[in-house]
């Protein structure tokens, strides 16, 4: 008996012992298009770039309450549309210009909210 239960334990490690590999459905294409916005830095009010920069042009992101059931429209969610779409033109920095939330309800959406900004590209982020 006392020699079965270890055998029994190495039986049952060495069927867990393989070379196994790690399939997923995840696109890492897709994942690092989720994250780049996180590369942009966003300036906003009193925070603003400093030293030179280069516009490369002007960005929006817009959402929308489709129906009464759905997330109300946000700002925050907007304003990271925008940082996407200057990562998109290769920026590092976005500078937003206006923020706007509509609530009045339209044919399309319930509520909407827009921002709008410059895509720039620094040299000296803080």
């Amino acid at each position: 008996m006392k020699y079965l239960l270890p055998s029994a334990l190495l039986l049952v490690l060495s069927g867990c012992a393989g070379d196994y590999t790690f399939n997923s459905n995840l696109d890492s294409d897709a994942i690092n298009d989720y994250f780049k916005a996180s590369d942009v830095t966003m300036y906003e009010g009193a925070l603003q770039p400093v030293g030179p920069f280069e516009i490369k042009g002007l960005v929006e992101g817009e959402t929308c309450q489709v129906s009464e059931n759905d997330a109300p429209a946000s700002i925050v969610e907007a304003r990271t549309i925008a940082r996407r779409a200057a990562a998109d033109k290769q920026a590092n920095g976005l500078v937003i210009k206006n923020c706007l939330l509509i609530e009045e309800a339209t044919q399309n959406c319930v509520s909407r909210a827009l921002c709008v900004g410059q895509a720039i590209v620094t040299t000296n982020q803080k």
